[in-house]
């Protein structure tokens, strides 16, 4: 499935992708572990979902949503 919409000439999908390179890249310029985690998992989330507009990429999916648990383990045992 492709966004049929076009921004610049590139397809919505590829948008997409780059949203979600743009919040891992900026979240690691955080100094504050709680504030990467969350910008990182908000590309994970976005990673996810271009992974499925990619006509099921498993391995983008499962790569991320393994990462975004990753993240919630770490936030809620820091929580304790």
């Amino acid at each position: 499935m492709i966004f049929a919409t076009e921004l610049l000439g590139i397809p919505g999908t590829e948008w997409v992708g780059y949203l979600a390179s743009a919040a891992i890249l900026s979240s690691f310029l955080m100094k504050d572990m709680r504030k990467l985690r969350l910008i990182n998992m908000l590309g994970a989330v976005f990673f996810i979902i271009y992974g499925f507009l990619l006509a099921y990429s498993w391995p983008i999916i499962i790569t991320n949503a393994a990462i975004f648990g990753v993240h919630v383990y770490h936030l809620w045992k820091d929580k304790l």
